[in-house]
């Protein structure tokens, strides 16, 4: 009887004759026990292909964790343009708020002193109106008191 070795590459070519069919037999016993030779015909516990796909899944795993910390890099600084463009658009809104209400404040104060004015126009027709013996060219000419500024 010939003794067999599976792992010894330098004996006959694969399945010739019949060293080949015992050596088929026992890779299919092998392999229904779960054990397989790879290509350097090593015993191994994974089937090959088995073992080469799981190496690439690894492989694209890896890829893909990778792809997902520079995706949120990328998503985490628009994060922070998004945010700093808020806060100078918020800057502008209120300084926009802030120049309407100092318009509203400046129209207020021209119509208050156009109120004062006309009381004062309305006053000096009065005095007019009352001494009739003042000439209406005197009033002119005498100054009037100052208008208080507010």
């Amino acid at each position: 009887m010939t003794h067999l070795s599976l792992a010894d590459p330098v004996r006959e070519p694969l399945f010739s004759g019949e060293a080949g069919r015992q050596t088929a037999m026992a890779k299919d016993i092998l392999a229904e026990a779960g054990l397989h030779f790879d290509e350097l015909n090593k015993l191994r516990v994974l089937d090959p292909e088995v073992s080469q796909q799981t190496i690439e899944l690894k492989e694209e795993c890896k890829d893909f964790v990778d792809k997902i910390g520079q995706f949120q890099k990328i998503v985490g600084g628009l994060i922070e343009l998004v945010d700093q463009l808020a806060k100078e658009a918020e800057n502008e809104k209120m300084k926009a708020i802030g120049a309407r209400n100092l318009l509203k404040s400046i129209a207020k104060q021209r119509e208050a002193q156009q109120q004062q004015l006309q009381a004062l126009i309305a006053e000096k027709k009065m005095q007019l109106e009352s001494n009739p013996a003042v000439a209406p060219g005197d009033m002119l000419r005498r100054p009037l008191a100052p208008l208080p500024i507010t």
